[in-house]
């Protein structure tokens, strides 16, 4: 399994990658709240966290790294123990990386002076431009 970074949960956390990042954060939401097995103590209390409470500190504050790592070594830890959490977790994560991954956009603009608006993005729809166009010299002759 790759490591599962801070930086990269605090991005998921902070909803960075859009829509594919926020469904990757819910998964990961869900994916901590499934029952833990027998990993409790005589009282009651969890030897070790399932990293619900992690996911819900990282939520309310995505851009302190502590909370990011914290969450980070919960996950390591619980996947170190619990076989059936590792293989989700994995599956989750190479879903999320898969999902980040398909947005970059590289945009460039040669072949000098551009007669025209020029947009750079990705995924335009339903786009309208209300120009009049006004005879260049070169069109009148």
């Amino acid at each position: 399994m790759d490591p599962i970074t801070a930086a990269a949960l605090a991005a998921l956390a902070g909803g960075l990658g859009g829509e594919a990042g926020r469904q990757a954060w819910q998964g990961l939401a869900a994916l901590v709240r499934r029952p833990f097995g027998q990993r409790t103590q005589d009282d009651g209390t969890p030897r070790v966290s399932s990293g619900e409470l992690e996911v819900a500190a990282l939520a309310g504050d995505p851009a302190d790294p502590m909370r990011a790592q914290v969450l980070a070594t919960a996950l390591g830890v619980r996947a170190a123990l619990d076989g059936e959490f590792r293989v989700l977790l994995d599956e989750w994560w190479q879903q999320a990386q898969a999902g980040s991954s398909g947005g970059d956009v590289h945009n460039s603009i040669s072949g000098g002076t551009q007669n025209g608006p020029v947009l750079q993005g990705r995924d335009f729809s339903s786009l309208t431009f209300n120009m009049t166009r006004t005879p260049a010299s070169s069109d009148r002759d």
